[in-house]
């Protein structure tokens, strides 16, 4: 094994393994991790992604063969990459991916600083994960309208405040709107209003988002509805349980058992 470099290829992982794999990317001790082919737990993947996040060492990672085995091991290696700066070579060959897998990880890919060598052979991508395959590449370096959506929504998606995003006539095509539309799918947001109109983006998609966040909106309001109804219960309740004042009764021990009320 080189010095900095963590490289195990198809073996089941001890809760050990991973903890020690954790204290090095901690420590950023680490250049190259691969888990080639490796069975890893849900839990302890979630781990891993969370120190790969905060590595400052880490230039190449290696997943290939299934590590990253269903969306949610998607979303948690996007939100790692969304904060990692340091990885110049990624490979998930041999990756479940397909194209919506892709495109929840496209927006952080086209984001990373410093990513510049990326296999997603055998990844099941059809011509969706190709189309955006092409946006990562645009001719000459240039930066296409497509591209800057793609970084517009990972931060719309961090955000918390964000609720209208004006997009009207800005050159967009449906790959933004798909981008728009998977964050909107998959990532909890305070956007409540997304504008698109013309823009070379289909009605269909268009309405698909607006359906999102009209769902999510809905549901806000019957959550916020519902903790109305809880504190509206509540003070009834106080309310009942101080109308009226209270009172102790105190037997004498007289033969004619005499109670006497005293009110407090």
């Amino acid at each position: 094994m080189l010095s900095g470099s963590i490289q195990i290829s198809g073996e089941t992982l001890s809760s050990a393994e991973v903890k020690d794999i954790c204290d090095s990317l901690r420590a950023n001790s680490v250049r190259l991790l691969s888990l080639r082919g490796c069975h890893v737990s849900d839990r302890d993947f979630h781990r891993i992604s969370r120190h790969v996040a905060d590595c400052q060492s880490l230039a190449q990672l290696n997943l290939n063969l299934g590590v990253v085995s269903n969306i949610n091991r998607v979303k948690q290696l996007a939100e790692a990459l969304a904060s990692n700066r340091s990885i110049h070579s990624l490979f998930l060959h041999g990756t479940p991916l397909t194209d919506s897998g892709l495109a929840v990880l496209n927006p952080v890919l086209s984001l990373h600083p410093s990513l510049i060598s990326l296999d997603l052979g055998d990844c099941i991508l059809g011509d969706e994960g190709m189309n955006l395959i092409c946006g990562l590449l645009p001719p000459d370096g240039a930066k296409s309208g497509d591209h800057i959506a793609g970084m517009l929504a990972v931060a719309v998606a961090s955000s918390r405040t964000l609720e209208v995003v004006d997009l009207e006539g800005t050159g967009l095509t449906n790959q933004s709107a798909q981008i728009f539309l998977d964050m909107v799918e998959n990532y909890p947001t305070s956007m409540r209003t997304l504008i698109l109109s013309e823009n070379n983006i289909s009605l269909e998609l268009q309405q698909q988002i607006s359906d999102l966040l009209s769902e999510g909106e809905e549901e806000e309001e019957n959550e916020n509805e519902g903790q109305e109804d809880a504190e509206r219960e509540k003070e009834i309740w106080i309310s009942q349980c101080n109308s009226g004042s209270q009172t102790i009764l105190m037997s004498t021990g007289l033969e004619d058992s005499l109670l006497a009320e005293t009110e407090m």
